[in-house]
This record gives C-alpha cells, sequence and structure tokens, in this order.
C-alpha cells in the first residue's frame, strides 16, 4: 500500500544569509541641478549685457555721397533693437539672481519645492520668451550690419566697425546660450513636477 504522505521540504538551513536587499534607487536632487542652471543663466545674462554695453568703437567712416572721411562713432544705443536687447538681458539677469535664491531656499526647506517648480515652469517661459524675441530682434538687425541689403542701399558696416561687432556677435552668442539654459530650466521644472506627481 503506497503512502499518501506528502514528501515534505527541507527545512532552510540556519547558516544560509537572507538574501540581499534591492539595491536604492538614488535620486538626484532636481534642486541641486536647478541651482547650477540658474548660476550659469546669470552668469551668461550679465556677459552678454556688459559685453554689448561696452561695444563701442570711433572710426573715420567714408559718408555718401561725397565720400569724405568722417570720424563716428558706433554705439549700442544707436539702435533701439540693442537697447531692447539690454533691457531684455538685464531683467532676465535680475530675474535669475532671484530664482536662484529661491530654488536654493528649496533645498534647504523641500516642503515648498511643488510650489517652487510651478512658479519656476511659469516664470522661465515668460522669461524665455523675452530672451528669444530680445535676440532675434538683435540679431536681425546684426546680419543686416554684417551683410547690409543692396535691394534698398542699406551699406555693411561692419568692414569699418570690426571691433563693434565683434562684441555684438558675442553679446549675442551669450544670449543665445542663456536661451538654451532657460529651455533646459523649463524642461526640468516640467519633468520634476511630473516625477512628483507619479510618486
Amino acid at each position: 500500500m503506497e503512502s499518501t504522505d506528502k514528501p515534505t521540504t527541507p527545512p532552510p538551513k540556519s547558516d544560509e544569509a537572507p538574501p540581499p536587499p534591492p539595491p536604492a534607487i538614488r535620486r538626484v536632487n532636481c534642486f541641486v541641478v536647478d541651482v547650477a542652471l540658474r548660476v550659469l543663466l546669470f552668469a551668461a545674462t550679465l556677459v552678454a549685457v556688459v559685453v554689448m554695453v561696452t561695444s563701442k568703437e570711433t572710426e573715420f567712416v567714408p559718408v555718401p555721397p561725397t565720400g569724405a572721411m568722417m570720424r563716428r562713432t558706433a554705439k549700442f544705443n544707436h539702435s533701439p533693437a540693442f537697447i531692447y536687447f539690454v533691457t531684455a538681458l538685464s531683467v532676465a539677469c535680475l530675474y535669475s539672481i532671484i530664482t536662484t535664491l529661491a530654488s536654493f531656499s528649496t533645498i534647504l526647506k523641500p516642503a515648498f519645492s511643488k510650489k517652487f517648480l510651478l512658479h519656476f515652469a511659469f516664470w522661465d517661459v515668460l522669461i524665455f520668451g523675452v530672451v528669444a524675441s530680445a535676440l532675434g530682434t538683435a540679431g536681425g538687425v546684426a546680419y543686416i550690419g554684417y551683410k547690409g541689403n543692396s535691394h534698398v542701399g542699406w551699406t555693411k558696416v561692419c568692414p569699418n566697425y570690426d571691433k563693434f561687432c565683434d562684441y555684438i556677435i558675442s553679446s549675442l552668442a551669450m544670449s543665445l546660450l542663456a536661451s538654451i539654459v532657460l529651455v533646459l530650466l523649463i524642461f526640468l521644472s516640467i519633468f520634476s513636477l511630473y516625477k512628483r506627481a507619479r510618486d
């Protein structure tokens, strides 16, 4: 007669160690990255403003239609587009200081981080629009100065004011960097809000 007893599994040996716990997922503190990007935004906007404001050059240039040489000075405040550029980048520079301090405060007091992220997302989009419009406006005037426009008789000025144009191009490059940083900040804020909504 066959036995109906089921074979029992042997009890685990007492000397066996329990399986190791799964490795802890290390989360990157988004506000540390946020502070770093906002410091970079401050540096880019400050350099763009300083370089644009100091873009001044005096040269002897021919004056049509006589062709007589006259002493002329090129400065940023001779163009409304460059004045708007300096104003917009100055606003962005001030904004970067304020938001850097606010972002740093969320590292010390994380309780307000979600509220700050929402405000950062809104304001970053607004400041990005201001910086991008200033970059486009100043870039259009700089392009005319570099290439001219033969259809309407606008002559090139960069062959006469090469140092002035170099300053303008450098300032525009820094404002382009500021625009890229603002895009990254917008992505970071949205991603952080998304992660917090899922948790």
